[in-house]
């Protein structure tokens, strides 16, 4: 399956022969490539340009790759991001995930399972972008919030403007595709992130307490996120009475 002309992919790699067995293998598969060698440079390129996927190596010179992704977060930059690093362990994992990425992949690895994450990533996103593509599906109201997909942006109920993070968004539109009914922890996962990317399902679990900060009148009482304990969740868009 190759990829549809026009997806271009930027590499942040300061290993060259590894940057170039990458860039190679995307080409192969039909991505328009560019590379940046430390993450000052990618995030120079980022401000002038824009792609579909960056591939983030954590350990560079400078700032690192996690800084990097928190940097974008933060302008307001919601490129997917596929860290590479020769740390696998589930707490690097989680801190790269958690400070926005979109999957991690530890060194080293087959070019072929990277190439099935890059096009899982890919595909995720497609799907948001597809799902908020009307004005009937881009905006989202619930009890006195609004929430505008496409934008990130959102008004909560006491007129306070929130930006979303990309997980933010993609967990809420999961949740309101399927308002009224209990969403599992593991199809969360699966439609967000891909379901063996984190090594539980708390990450979940932490989502869905930000969005009852940003959202609920009392968290700790919510209306609209609610529990099924052992199970997973359910989004009310009228509130629980």
């Amino acid at each position: 399956m190759s990829a549809p002309s026009g997806t271009r992919v930027l590499v942040v790699e300061d290993d060259p022969h590894l940057a170039a067995g990458v860039m190679e293998n995307l080409r192969a598969e039909g991505y328009e490539v560019s590379t940046a060698g430390d993450g000052e440079q990618a995030l120079e390129w980022l401000r002038e340009r824009g792609c579909a996927l960056i591939v983030l190596d954590v350990m560079l010179p400078g700032i690192d790759g996690f800084g990097v992704c928190r940097t974008l977060r933060e302008q307001g930059n919601n490129t997917p991001v596929l860290f590479l690093t020769a740390r696998g362990d589930p707490v690097d994992r989680v801190r790269g995930l958690e400070s926005g990425g979109d999957d991690y992949l530890a060194k080293p690895f087959h070019l072929q399972e990277f190439l099935l994450r890059v096009r899982a990533i890919l595909r995720r996103w497609d799907w948001y972008r597809s799902a908020s593509a009307t004005a009937a599906t881009a905006v989202l109201r619930f009890g006195d919030n609004e929430v505008d997909f496409r934008a990130f942006r959102a008004r909560a109920w006491n007129g306070e403007a929130q930006e979303l993070t990309e997980k933010e968004a993609m967990i809420l539109k999961v949740l309101a595709e399927h308002a009224g009914e209990i969403v599992s922890r593991e199809d969360l996962l699966e439609r967000v992130w891909g379901y063996d990317v984190f090594p539980s399902t708390r990450t979940v679990d932490n989502f869905i307490l930000r969005l009852r900060k940003r959202f609920e009148k009392d968290p700790a009482r919510p209306r609209h996120f609610l529990t099924v304990w052992g199970v997973g969740y359910r989004f009310l868009t009228e509130g629980e009475p």
